[in-house]
């Protein structure tokens, strides 16, 4: 049976899931937040439930990557005038400057040092959102289902995941926190696990960390925690003070992080290096993360934001100067992690929420919101260099399709794909959600329905 006529025998098996919503084109916005209120989107129940309790494990994960990067692109990247390039009557071809790298056509005038780096991508073309509105788009991007089903409202980012999952094989020396989000303040956070696994949230600056040092001095600082700690050990040693645990946690996270002059040097740059990434905000985020990174403390997920992709009017106008950002920030993280000899080891992943309107562009010289997008996959062995799958003349929808199972790739499979490449079991189920229906790492992957993209290292 084909990929794409199992998946559409899963969903009339599963009318309620995400995709009866949001790709029927007669169901209504009134008729969605209905039926998502009646809690008719919930997942599928799989085992006896054993409160802290997980799975045992099912599959193979490929174990290709120590860290990740998570780049979104918030807003939505319009993906044909991008990396999956298409000439239409409205594209300025004297600004895109179009050129063919590796077999692929690539808008090298408004990202040329990108160009230079598509024999290190691979693109898949065959992808497609479930939504079209951002915060949903953006927020189901990040924690691999539907936000509007039963345990949307309490899953964790993918990075608290891998967090979670790491906290077994952090060092002793290890002191950065295991899930950073640069330029990320509006990053999904752990859900319903432990807040120790929160996404450290920044905005680098060429000041690094603020508040890692104080005015008494470490030796007096480590005697004030000290009195601190005898005050709160009967408090924190009671079964019933879960919260006053994580707060204990919290402060040992972070007195980790101070008088460390390894702390300083990983999130501090100078004024050249910022401008080596473009001196913006995201070129910041991109020097810290190669630089944190190369400090190999602990940190093994990254994500970055890029916001101001939402391009109603004007796109080519708007679209150059932000693609100059991404191309200034993210080429130079790739020739860093290179530099340090972590790129192999570090797997880059960029998408937006979705894409953008095909053909010609607006009365308002705008593209609108659109399912069909990219996703970009760099680093930790992937083989660069070419497209998979392939979209119609328009870019409107899959022609061919990236991989095995022969449909559309969607968040979930992102997921997965991230999972596995961490060495993390993607089919994993665990049963200490807080209501009990078992919350599943990928929703459905113990069905098959959804699972990593393994052809991007073959």
């Amino acid at each position: 049976m084909k990929g794409q006529e199992k998946f559409d025998r899963f969903i009339q098996k599963h009318p309620h899931s995400h995709r009866f919503f949001f790709e029927r084109p007669h169901v209504t916005r009134r008729d969605f937040f209905r039926w998502a209120g009646a809690g008719l989107t919930g997942s599928v129940l799989a085992g006896p439930l054993r409160a802290g309790e997980a799975s045992k494990p099912l599959a193979t994960p490929i174990n290709k990557a120590k860290n990740t990067i998570f780049l979104l692109l918030s807003g939505a990247i319009s993906h044909i005038d991008t990396f999956d390039f298409k000439r239409t009557q409205d594209t300025p071809l004297d600004v895109m400057k179009p050129e063919t790298f590796s077999g692929i056509e690539f808008p090298a005038g408004i990202m040329p040092r990108l160009a230079e780096n598509v024999p290190d991508m691979a693109i898949i073309r065959s992808a497609r959102s479930w939504a079209l509105q951002h915060n949903l788009a953006q927020t189901w991007t990040q924690i691999g289902r539907s936000p509007a089903s039963a345990l949307g409202e309490v899953a964790p980012n993918t990075g608290s995941v891998v967090a979670l999952e790491y906290l077994s094989r952090r060092k002793p020396t290890d002191t950065f926190p295991t899930f950073l989000a640069l330029n990320s303040g509006n990053a999904i956070g752990s859900g319903y696990l432990p807040s120790t696994h929160e996404p450290f949230r920044i905005n680098p600056e060429a000041n690094g960390l603020p508040d890692t040092n104080n005015a008494d001095g470490q030796t007096r600082f480590n005697d004030k925690y000290a009195w601190l700690k005898q005050i709160d050990a009967h408090r924190t040693s009671s079964p019933n003070s879960p919260d006053l645990v994580d707060y204990d946690k919290f402060y040992n996270n972070a007195r980790g992080l101070m008088f460390n002059p390894v702390v300083d040097q990983a999130f501090r740059f100078t004024t050249q290096e910022s401008q080596r990434y473009g001196a913006t905000g995201f070129g910041n985020a991109c020097l810290t993360a190669g630089k944190v990174l190369a400090a190999d403390q602990g940190t093994r997920y990254i994500q970055i934001t890029l916001g101001g992709w939402d391009h109603h009017q004007n796109i080519y106008t708007a679209l150059p100067p932000l693609a100059r950002t991404l191309d200034n920030g993210l080429s130079a993280l790739i020739a860093d992690l290179k530099s340090s000899g972590q790129f192999n080891q570090t797997m880059i992943v960029m998408m937006g929420e979705f894409g953008r309107t095909v053909g010609r562009i607006t009365g308002q010289q705008g593209r609108d919101h659109f399912l069909q997008q990219f996703i970009l996959f760099a680093g930790a062995g992937i083989r660069g260099g070419r497209a998979l799958g392939a979209t119609d003349e328009t870019g409107a929808r899959s022609a061919t399709m990236a991989w095995s199972r022969d449909r559309d790739v969607r968040p979930e499979d992102v997921e997965a794909t991230i999972y596995s490449a961490m060495g993390i079991d993607w089919t994993t189920i665990r049963y200490d959600d807080p209501f009990g229906r078992g919350f599943e790492y990928v929703p459905y992957a113990r069905e098959d329905v959804y699972g990593p993209i393994h052809e991007l290292w073959s």
